[in-house]
């Protein structure tokens, strides 16, 4: 399980480092794809099939479902860190998620998610205003 959240920087050759404590489980390989609210998610390979079989369970002849397997899909990198933990950020997905240098890693249980800093404290002060309704709209899934 991944928790917690990291300041980075995206180097020269567009190469985060990923934060220790998260490495183990991404040293056979990653999958990282776009992800929701302009931030980019990062799944470990063992992970990634649990991801794809429920996108792809999603019926093909709905319009959505096409939209979203697009989405996931066809923005996906693979990549396997470097001894350093250093993983490429290709341009596309630097593009997507608007980011330059100042970046935020967040562990969010089974992924990691990648936010330039800017985004990042934009959502936590938009969404500190409303977790409390948020979590009164979701108490109705027993959380």
């Amino acid at each position: 399980m991944f928790l917690g959240e990291f300041q980075h920087t995206v180097d020269d050759k567009n190469r985060i480092t990923l934060p220790a404590k998260f490495r183990e489980p991404f040293a056979d390989g990653l999958i990282m794809t776009k992800g929701f609210e302009n931030c980019l998610f990062v799944f470990s390979k063992t992970e990634w099939p649990r991801i794809e079989d429920k996108i792809r369970s999603l019926a093909l002849l709905k319009k959505d479902a096409r939209k979203l397997s697009r989405f996931f899909f066809g923005g996906a990198n693979e990549d396997t860190p470097d001894k350093n933990g250093r993983v490429v950020i290709p341009g596309h997905l630097r593009a997507f998620a608007g980011l330059d240098k100042d970046v935020v890693v967040v562990g969010v249980s089974n992924r990691l998610e990648i936010w330039s800093k800017d985004n990042w404290e934009r959502y936590v002060a938009e969404a500190g205003r409303s977790y409390e309704d948020t979590a009164e709209d979701l108490a109705d899934l027993g959380l």
